[in-house]
């Protein structure tokens, strides 16, 4: 009689934790986001940077404020006319033997050349071509080397700025080149 019990315990026991089971729909999860994730659209808003102005996902790509990139040196000269203006006092911080004519030159021959001419005339092959008209000749404008390391690092009317594609040091580099050619021109 006692293994007959046992048995129909046994087959009682077994009934019910089988009879709860289903295959399509699963009674429990331990970790319910491992098995079924979020589905995210690629460029969708997401929640998960919330600003305090409410845009939606912008606070993340948004630098902290006074953060600069590496090795960026700002340049404190505002982009205005006063500005402008005020860097025709500004001297070049390099001094006379930190000044390389050769490297002006590759630079200027690469970045600047191919509108304002070998020389500095404003006759270079883009303003032979009529691509960029009113490229002005040094000779009659009235520049300094502050002026020059100014407006390559800004740009000014038809010219962009080459602060991306030069350095600091090679600003300063082709602002003194470029006053060379200036003092050569007739």
């Amino acid at each position: 009689m006692k293994s007959v019990l046992k048995i129909m315990s046994f087959v009682g026991l077994s009934f019910m934790m089988t009879s709860c089971f289903d295959k399509s729909a699963p009674n429990y999860q331990f970790f319910p986001n491992m098995y079924e994730p979020v589905p995210y659209e690629t460029y969708a808003e997401s929640d998960a940077f919330n600003s305090p102005s409410g845009e939606k996902g912008k606070e993340g790509q948004i630098p902290a404020v006074g953060t600069i990139k590496r090795g960026f040196t700002p340049y404190e000269i505002p982009n205005t006319p006063e500005g402008y203006a005020a860097s025709k006092a500004n001297p070049s911080p390099l001094t006379a033997d930190q000044i390389d004519s050769e490297k002006g030159k590759e630079l200027f021959t690469i970045y600047c050349a191919i509108c304002h001419g070998e020389a500095g005339d404003g006759k270079g092959n883009l303003s032979k071509r009529e691509k960029f008209l009113g490229v002005p000749n040094y000779k009659d404008r009235e520049i300094t080397v502050g002026s020059v390391f100014h407006v390559e690092t800004y740009g000014i009317n038809a010219m962009g700025s080459h602060a991306n594609q030069l350095s600091k040091e090679e600003r300063w580099q082709v602002a003194d080149y470029v006053m060379k050619l200036k003092s050569e021109l007739k």
